[in-house]
């Protein structure tokens, strides 16, 4: 299975991924260490941030940041990767090999899910390094710096959110493979960015945890039927 995985990193050129969660992680700890410590984020009249009203502290901001650019970036590897092979006629080809076809999808979502996985967790660690080296050169920050790096928990909660947000993430493949449509898979990743990080008025479910652990279940069953139905599915996607 680690060599499925492998190859289905080689052929997609993770490479340029890994590139793009680079550039990704620079431009948000930029964006929110200019947040905390460059007030661009505060109002000029009274100095006081105005631009997210009710955060406590600066970890809201990393997240809803982190979690948003994840989906997204979820979403288009799933188009890529998996209803793009059903689309293009990879897939087709794929399932003649003399392999398990439930082993040639499940190696082609958990090499999706795993690299989504480091790619977040990389893109969290980088912007909470930022933060804190940020409040040892400059000490005051627009935003109480509400996270320990030193604390064992801290990481649990940073390891686990992620797995639970890439999982979510798999949502839109669904739709994209009901729609047969690699663009319906990206637009169904904004569509969760919506759902799971936007509010209406004081509502949201960003922080509802019973909600996004019942999308991650439900993801989850989503996917076990997929790999599981994969030996019978028309190799067209039909």
């Amino acid at each position: 299975m680690r060599k499925l995985i492998w190859l289905e990193w080689r052929k997609y050129r993770v490479g340029r991924y890994v590139g793009a969660a680079v550039v990704l992680a620079s431009f948000l700890a930029l964006f929110v260490f200019g947040m905390a410590f460059f007030g661009i984020a505060d109002d000029p009249a009274t100095g006081v941030p105005d631009a997210a009203p009710g955060m406590l502290g600066i970890s809201a901001a990393v997240e809803f940041l982190t979690n948003c650019v994840s989906f997204v970036f979820t979403g288009v590897l799933l188009a890529t990767v998996v209803v793009g092979a059903y689309r293009n006629g990879t897939m087709a080809l794929m399932f003649t090999y003399p392999i398990s076809r439930r082993r040639i999808l499940f190696s082609k979502l958990a090499a999706v899910w795993l690299f989504q996985f480091g790619a977040l967790a990389f893109m969290k660690l980088s912007v909470y390094g930022c933060l804190a080296l940020g409040g040892r050169v400059y000490g005051g920050s627009s935003f109480p710096l509400d996270f320990d790096l030193g604390g064992g928990a801290f990481y649990g909660s940073l390891f686990l959110g992620a797995a639970l947000v890439v999982t979510v993430g798999f949502l839109s493949l669904f739709a994209g493979l009901l729609a047969k449509s690699s663009k319906a898979t990206v637009v169904a990743s904004f569509v969760l960015v919506f759902l799971t990080q936007g509010s209406v008025g004081d509502l949201s479910l960003a922080g509802n945890s019973v909600f996004f652990l019942g999308l991650a279940f439900l993801a989850f069953l989503l996917a076990a039927g997929s790999v599981a139905a994969a030996g019978k599915r028309d190799v067209a996607g039909k």
